[in-house]
């Protein structure tokens, strides 16, 4: 309040004061009174400022740009946007972000002013508006939350993607797979294991026809197989009645 009454004397003492001086010279001083009243703005560790810290470099690489005035007004400009995003703040313009102790590192404060009342806006609507846009904040720079910095302002997570295709779906058909291969690969054995036992019992025969039909050779001479079964007479030994045909 201090700081408030003593901005406001200074305006009132050069408002009043008699147009004696040279334009100029009036031109210069309400420079020079606006820009203290700025520095009593935006201070470091104010209450409604506001750190941010960016690391260019690292994000980057060899395409890293330099941060001059007119990244300085683009960071203004995304601030001024995200503002008036937030209700009742739709009037916030460029010139309402306040900009402190820039660093080559690239570190800087920055507050939200509100000119009708010659204050700054609460943090917390600040904070809130960040929040919203901070994706939108990060894509201007080509940054991150990691490389793009506000050190009050924890970053908040993106939204969880929904799938196109519902979970339900996508488990009834692995399910839905795994059982048809069970069940192939249960077809499948079971023709194969009735392909061998077809096989078993024509291979028995197959080589018994073989011994059957097989000719000895003895001394180099090929005999008939005895027929073990019905049997078979040699005519070398029968008499003479076995070879008369009986009556």
């Amino acid at each position: 309040m201090a700081k408030a009454d003593l901005s406001a004397a200074w305006i009132f003492f050069f408002l009043t004061l008699p147009c004696v001086f040279h334009p100029e010279r009036m031109l210069w001083l309400l420079f020079f009174l606006v820009t203290a009243i700025h520095a009593e703005l935006c201070q470091p560790g104010a209450a409604n400022a506001f750190k941010v810290r960016l690391s260019i470099r690292t994000a980057l690489g060899n395409k890293a740009y330099a941060w001059d005035t007119s990244e300085e007004y683009l960071f203004k400009a995304m601030v001024a946007f995200s503002m008036r995003k937030v209700p009742n703040r739709e009037a916030t313009e460029i010139s309402h972000v306040l900009l402190c102790n820039v660093t080559q590192r690239v570190s800087f404060w920055f507050v939200v002013t509100d000119p009708s009342k010659n204050h700054t806006l609460p943090a917390v609507e600040v904070q809130t508006a960040i929040r919203m846009n901070k994706n939108r904040i990060n894509g201007a720079f080509f940054l991150n939350d990691q490389t793009l910095e506000f050190l009050k302002i924890p970053s908040t997570l993106a939204p969880p993607m929904d799938p196109s295709v519902p979970i339900w779906i996508i488990i009834f058909g692995v399910i839905f797979c795994i059982v048809i291969v069970a069940i192939t690969l249960l077809i499948l054995s079971g023709i194969r294991q009735r392909r061998r036992k077809n096989k078993e019992p024509s291979e028995v025969d197959d080589a018994e026809d073989k011994c059957e039909n097989m000719n000895t050779i003895e001394n180099g001479i090929p005999c008939d197989p005895l027929d073990m079964k019905g049997g078979h007479i040699n005519d070398a030994f029968m008499t003479e009645d076995e070879r008369l045909t009986p009556l």
